[in-house]
């Protein structure tokens, strides 16, 4: 069988090939430098579009902005993938990235809830949505794109560059924040210079789009629509075609909901642990996190060319077991390392908060029960907390140690807590620690390269190519856009609620573990899979 490649009459030469890589690559890190920026800068986002006078409401209603764009990311993966299906591959992902650079660039211009009211969020909203349905053909695109360039041999390895460019766009956008950050005061920073990693987008489009306005139609789809055999309707097909039902169950439930959380757990679950409930100053937690993302990039190249020589499955698999069995323990030295007096702090002297009705709602601006007034000064200040629930009437109490706080008051909380060894300041880990953290990161970033690598290729191989870019992309955005995209709001709800900074993690062990069995079950391997085969 001739490669995918070879199908319009020509096999690509190496320029070629990297051409292909290298504009979609390129393209794919800009687009998703444009989402996650949002991500990196969610705590401001909060405050200047969403003030609400609590940090932890202010950073929940952001997140909650963060997930909308990805609740909207399944419609435009029907958009665009029928788009992609019908028109072809390039054309659809050149709209797609001019969508998402003009959308990040006006968040730049949006003036803040004080000057415009609710209109600032309303608009920030409708910017988010405008995002989540770019981001939804774009992933798809440039994935089959570069799949349908590649050789048969060589497909994991060739699409590993575009799973790896997803993280790219993480790390540039803590690059570019960090950048503006060393340009700007403190002051400027907070009062416009956020602002100006959204506007940088607009230079970022221009060099993607001069990239891709370079690129040539898919080999695989000019072959097909020179045929006459591209589908009329592909996303009726896509739900129609025999067997493609189990398929798109399996890519949903068992390849991208399972890598998404992952992904987001080794990189934003990171980022907010360690600037969050840790007290890590924000500048060094962003650097650390992003040394470790790129450091980190190996694995998605490593594991996809590992695919092409034991199949995809194998590798995937591997890695959700073992994200079942470290995801706790690296999280935990994550936390002894960032902040080591702070877990000692809690080791030494917990905090357990007793009383009837200990009730707690994140997005309330005020309790309405003692205990849940209690439960609200803890969570503002990061600390972690058990509760037990006191029968009858009985009293609120907080106890550090041993203990027991005489009035339930801010003052006398925070000095009980100093007293305790509780030092809430931002904290600058040693070297050594910062060490240990990086090395932490990089034991994520394998969990993640290990189910994600290897996934461009098999999504492409799983699927006809009448129906690939429609059927490959809805259950993807599915998946990451709803498993992924919420991870961030509901696992720091959980926190919030729970006041344990690591029960969040259960969302990702849980959805893994779906995951696990669906793909264990109902993946059959497509390692040896022509692109051209219906």
């Amino acid at each position: 069988m001739a490669s995918s490649a070879a199908l319009a009459g020509k096999e690509p030469g190496r320029k070629d090939i990297q051409l292909v890589i290298g504009a979609s690559s390129l393209g794919t890190i800009f687009e998703w430098y444009d989402f996650f920026i949002y991500g990196t800068l969610a705590p401001i986002i909060g405050r200047v579009f969403f003030p609400a006078g609590n940090p932890t409401m202010e950073l929940l209603l952001s997140l909650a902005g963060f997930a909308i764009g990805f609740g909207f990311r399944p419609l435009g993966a029907v958009l665009f993938g029928y788009l992609g299906d019908r028109l072809g591959r390039k054309y659809t992902f050149l709209v797609t990235i001019t969508l998402m650079g003009l959308g990040t660039a006006a968040i730049g211009f949006v003036p803040p809830e004080a000057a415009i009211g609710i209109a600032a969020p309303v608009i920030i909203i409708l910017l988010r949505i405008v995002q989540g349905l770019a981001l939804g053909g774009e992933y798809g695109g440039a994935a089959i794109y570069v799949s349908e360039h590649a050789p048969d041999g060589r497909r994991g390895y060739f699409t590993s560059f575009i799973q790896a460019s997803v993280a790219g766009g993480f790390i540039l956008s803590i690059l570019v924040v960090l950048g503006t950050k060393s340009m700007v005061s403190a002051e400027a920073w907070d009062a416009w210079g956020w602002r100006i990693p959204f506007i940088f987008s607009l230079l970022l489009l221009a060099v993607s789009l001069y990239m891709r306005l370079k690129l040539n139609e898919s080999p695989v789809f000019k072959a097909m629509k020179e045929a006459g055999e591209t589908s009329a309707n592909p996303l009726k097909e896509s739900f129609t075609y025999p067997g493609n039902k189990r398929r798109i169950f399996v890519a949903l439930f068992g390849i991208a909901a399972g890598l998404t959380v992952i992904w987001y757990t080794a990189m934003y679950g990171v980022l907010f642990f360690l600037t969050g409930p840790q007290r890590v100053d924000n500048s060094v937690a962003e650097i650390v996190v992003g040394v470790g993302a790129l450091g980190g990039l190996f694995w998605f190249v490593f594991f996809g060319w590992l695919s092409d020589r034991i199949g995809r499955k194998k590798p995937i698999l591997i890695g959700y077991a073992a994200t079942l069995v470290l995801l706790f323990p690296l999280f935990h030295m994550l936390g002894n390392a960032a902040n080591p007096g702070l877990a000692e702090a809690a080791r030494r002297a917990p905090v357990v908060v007793t009383g009837s009705d200990c009730s707690y709602s994140p997005f309330a601006k005020e309790q309405t029960t003692d205990c849940g007034k209690a439960l609200d000064m803890l969570s503002k200040r990061g600390v972690s907390y058990k509760t037990v629930e006191a029968g009858g009437q009985g009293q609120t109490q907080i106890r550090i140690g041993d203990k027991v706080l005489s009035d339930n008051n801010a003052g006398a909380l925070d000095a009980a807590l100093a007293d305790a060894g509780y030092d809430l300041e931002r904290v600058r880990p040693s070297g050594k620690n910062i060490a240990i953290i990086i090395i932490a990161i990089l034991g994520l970033s394998a969990l993640s390269g290990a189910t994600y690598g290897p996934v461009a290729a098999l999504l492409s191989e799983l699927f006809p190519p009448r129906i690939r870019y429609s059927s490959m992309s809805i259950p993807y955005h599915i998946g990451t856009g709803y498993f992924g995209g919420f991870l961030p709001l509901v696992s720091q709800y959980i926190v919030a609620k729970t006041g344990d900074h690591y029960a969040g993690l259960w969302y990702t062990f849980a959805v893994v573990l779906v995951a696990l069995l669906v793909t264990l079950f109902g993946l059959k391997e497509t390692r040896w899979q022509s692109l051209d085969a219906a």
